[in-house]
């Protein structure tokens, strides 16, 4: 039990250190996790071939004018909840997928390539079937920050400045009076490898587009600059300590959404919060170790925000795709 116990902590270290970079050398994440270079190398082997951790690269489609994220809301027929939000997750336009209890039934957030489309989603509907009762589309207007930026906490300020660096803008971070990033076809291949492996290395990356090694490592470095890759951890909030993971949804005043959306992103348990279109024009999604956390969450956190009108929490009971990948659950029951 005791090793458990260890090897467990372990694990969330080296979890917390690859979330704060997660192209950082094996050296750097031993360092921060307290142990050697080949405990974790090997730890971070088990976890990958298990299912519970990969690194991708991400695009910034706001950036680089690759599509519009938008976010939906399913009511269904009582007992439907699961099936819809797999035939959901199963549409390669869904990045994001999970079952919920509350007000909704279940969320999704689609990448559309523009806001007609948008438009043809509120009134076409998605081809879910029957069990769909109702949905709501909600545009996403400005991203405070998102789960590529969030900081678990479990290491202190040392290792985030060393492993992460100077500040970067937020991710998806929509300035609409900015021309989108210019991709060329090397770019997309790059940014298309990176995405089924993040930790890639340069050589086989050049290897795998086409280019010398010293273009790839260039071309890499010139895409996170301009700020339109980001790598992501994939990792469920369980292994950081994490055991409530759940959905904001707050009706606020427009002339407080700034500050609100700006305090509420503070908060260590906010993954992710963007401002949008519809009757809540603030949704976040935030993580609490334990249960007994979220009424104080509700009465000290989301009632101090600044012009709140409304609030709704929705319980996350299982997630199926997380940045385009199906979870570990869903790699496990397909396997």
């Amino acid at each position: 039990m005791q090793n458990d116990v260890k090897a467990g902590e372990l694990d969330r270290r080296i979890v917390a250190a690859l979330q704060l970079n997660g192209r950082a050398s094996w050296g750097a994440v031993a360092k921060y996790a307290g142990t050697s270079e080949s405990t974790v190398l090997r730890r971070a082997a088990q976890l990958t071939e298990s299912g519970q951790l990969r690194v991708i690269g991400v695009v910034d489609v706001l950036r680089c004018g690759l599509g519009v994220p938008v976010l939906v809301r399913f009511r269904c027929r009582p007992g439907t909840a699961g099936a819809v939000a797999e035939a959901v997750a199963a549409r390669p336009e869904t990045r994001y997928a999970s079952v919920l209890t509350g007000s909704a039934d279940c969320t999704a957030e689609l990448v559309l390539p523009t806001h007609s489309d948008v438009a043809r989603l509120q009134l076409d509907g998605l081809p879910v079937g029957g069990d769909v009762l109702e949905t709501e589309t909600l545009a996403v207007m400005r991203t405070f920050t998102s789960n590529h930026d969030w900081d678990s906490g479990v290491l202190g300020p040392d290792a985030v400045a060393g492993l992460r660096g100077e500040d970067v803008r937020p991710f998806e971070e929509q300035l609409w009076e900015r021309p989108p990033e210019k991709l060329d076809e090397l770019d997309l291949a790059i940014i298309a490898a990176l995405g089924e492996d993040g930790r890639m290395s340069f050589k086989e990356l050049s290897r795998q587009v086409g280019s010398s090694e010293s273009t790839a490592a260039r071309r890499v470095d010139s895409l996170v600059k301009r700020g339109c890759l980001r790598f992501r951890t994939l990792a469920e909030p369980g292994i950081l300590g994490f055991a409530v993971e759940f959905m904001l949804w707050l009706s606020v005043l427009p002339g407080h959404l700034d500050a609100a959306g700006q305090q509420l992103a503070a908060h260590p348990g906010t993954r992710y919060l963007s401002a949008t279109t519809g009757r809540f024009n603030l949704v976040g999604q935030v993580v609490l170790r334990h249960y007994g956390e979220l009424y104080r969450h509700t009465t000290d956190v989301v009632g101090a925000l600044p012009g709140l009108q409304a609030a709704d929490v929705t319980l996350q009971v299982s997630t199926l795709k997380r940045a385009w990948t199906p979870t570990p659950r869903t790699i496990l029951e397909e396997a």
